[in-house]
């Protein structure tokens, strides 16, 4: 058994005051709300199988995975080892009115599931939801089951995850990561709701309900009433109030039909590229807006692929907001909904990565492309490669489609895993149209692509446009600085510059923005992704600690730089 030894680290969050608390018990899926909630998450037994020997049995709390301390598990998965989930449940009175819906926010990377000794069914992949009926099963008392294997395959989806951690290759997690709940639904039930915007309309789909709908729309200070029969509805706005990270306004709704009532949201706003004083821009709701982002790992010291409890989420975003960042580059992960429907309502931009598959080469990924071949490299990725990214990255477009704060997706990184980018640019553009598609962020640039993407750290940031698509700076900083009490690891770092004293990194920051980031505005510069919102294990150049408590940049300041950056940027491309 080999145990988690390494940062003893701990984020404010979920800290039970109460046996019977249980974490993560936010409504998991915001798009789609119904008042039929049963949640699993809490305390479940748990054991780890390797062939016929039981090597480890006890209890986990779920969601957190069982690498993390606040799985009360602390336990690093091999490839080899099976882990079982054992959780018995009674439903309460009156909660099945129908079928009963079994779901699993994410489980990491292959799992079948059993409820009293029936297989429900599989699913592979760490990253997206997935869910079971099971009411034919289900008896007073129940037992789930649920047996996940983990060997880390690279023809599946897995980030920056890694047996052996360093750099920027972080601790992998196993298991169930996300909420495990149970829904009760009418045999007529709503299965989706999928809302088509622009500025000044909505056009509603409705999959699943046969019955003649109704819709309640709460608008500003009023409500309307729409009833219609078959799929879809179009509801025009002759006052629209478009959504920003400025102005983050939803509409909320509540549709019924027969004996279904599931309430939602969505919002008015496009994102597309517009030409304006001779230069191709980013445009948000038909205006040119400068994206000023951080990077956004999504890892955590305590629960390594979440934080304590929701609220770990709201302070990175609120945190970012303060500093007057309006957007994050939500790095090579896929978050639970709940960190979407944050972003939606907080107004926070969401720059969205795939994740990919195949194998990471230092020489042709990294060093290549830093001294200057960034065009022309061709990597192998096989065929069950291909079809575990290609597999995600649509499941990550479904669940995300109905979140207005994500506008771009990122498709390859770096090269990570990258094949036929021109081929999966036309793919997912056709799938989803309302979003920014960046092929090939940082280097490896095909033809195809709705924006010039770069990656500048160890040279000045200078701009090298692309006629036609708007220049993305999509990583660039990378300055650290360690925090005495507050580092993953006593000794050492990673990063690419380094300083020792948080006021040297704060004026160098400043400096970095004042001097290379500033001068670009007027050229047309469209979004910045400064790495990174936090550190992340070995990596310390995080604007917060890897614990969240230290703040290394001063609010004041950053909020000042991040005006007089936006005041350039209209100045030169008035909205």
């Amino acid at each position: 058994m080999k145990k988690q030894k390494e940062s003893r680290l701990l984020t404010t969050g979920f800290e039970p005051k109460d046996p019977r608390d249980i974490p993560f018990s936010d409504y998991p899926r915001p798009a789609l709300r119904r008042d039929s909630y049963f949640c699993l998450n809490g305390t479940w037994k748990f054991s780890v199988e390797k062939e016929a020997e039981t090597l480890y049995s006890g209890k986990i709390t779920v969601p957190f995975p069982p690498e993390s301390r606040l799985s009360g598990v602390e336990r690093i998965t091999a490839p080899e080892e099976t882990l079982v989930y054992q959780r018995a449940f009674s439903l309460p009175a009156g909660f099945i009115r129908g079928r009963v819906i079994l779901h699993v926010g994410a489980a990491d990377q292959k799992a079948a599931v059993f409820l009293n000794g029936s297989p429900l069914g599989s699913h592979e992949g760490g990253y997206l939801p997935f869910s079971f009926d099971i009411t034919p099963y289900l008896k007073e008392e129940n037992t789930l089951i649920v047996r996940i294997k983990d060997d880390l395959d690279h023809a599946l989806p897995y980030g920056k995850q890694t047996l052996a951690p360093g750099g920027m290759w972080y601790t992998g997690v196993s298991g169930i990561w996300q909420t495990v709940w149970l829904e009760s639904v009418p045999e007529d039930a709503i299965e989706g709701i999928r809302v088509e915007t622009k500025r000044d309309c909505a056009r509603i789909t409705v999959t699943g309900g046969k019955s003649r709908k109704r819709l309640l729309l709460q608008e500003e200070g009023a409500a309307r009433e729409f009833v219609f029969a078959g799929e879809s509805l179009t509801i025009r706005f002759p006052s629209p109030h478009n959504w920003s990270p400025e102005d983050p306004f939803l509409y909320r709704f509540t549709l019924v039909s027969g004996e279904d009532r599931v309430e939602s949201y969505f919002a008015l706003r496009t994102v597309t590229c517009e030409t304006r004083e001779n230069k191709t821009l980013l445009c948000l709701n038909g205006k040119p807006y400068y994206f000023h982002g951080l990077l956004d790992q999504g890892y955590f010291p305590d629960g390594i692929f979440l934080p304590g409890s929701v609220e770990g989420y709201r302070k990175d975003i609120l945190t970012a907001k303060a500093c007057g960042f309006n957007m994050l580059r939500k790095h090579i992960k896929l978050e639970p909904q709940i960190f979407y429907y944050l972003c939606d309502c907080l107004g926070m931009a969401v720059f969205q990565d795939f994740i990919n598959t195949g194998e990471y080469h230092f020489l042709r990924d990294t060093v290549l492309p830093n001294v200057g071949i960034k065009r022309g490299i061709r990597g192998r990725v096989s065929i069950e490669a291909k079809n575990g990214f290609l597999t995600t990255a649509k499941g990550i477009q479904d669940v995300l489609f109905h979140h207005p704060s994500v506008v771009y997706y990122t498709i390859f990184n770096e090269g990570w895993g990258q094949f036929e980018a021109d081929t999966c640019y036309d793919l997912f553009r056709k799938r989803d149209p309302s979003r920014i598609y960046d092929s090939t962020s940082g280097w490896f640039w095909e033809e195809k692509s709705d924006v010039k993407s770069e990656h500048i750290y160890f040279k000045k940031v200078r701009l090298t446009p692309e006629a036609g698509k708007p220049f993305v700076l999509s990583e660039f900083g990378g300055y650290s600085c360690a925090v005495s009490g507050h580092t993953f690891r006593d000794k050492g770092g990673y990063g690419y510059r380094f300083f020792g004293k948080i006021e040297d990194f704060r004026k160098a920051l400043l400096t970095l923005y004042r001097k290379e980031i500033l001068p670009l505005m007027k050229e047309g510069l469209c979004a910045t992704v400064l790495t990174q919102i936090s550190d992340v294990e070995e990596e310390i150049n995080g604007l917060m600690t890897y614990d969240r408590r230290i703040l290394k940049a001063d609010v004041c300041e950053m909020k000042e730089m991040a005006n007089t950056l936006q005041k350039e940027f209209l100045r030169s491309f008035p909205r």
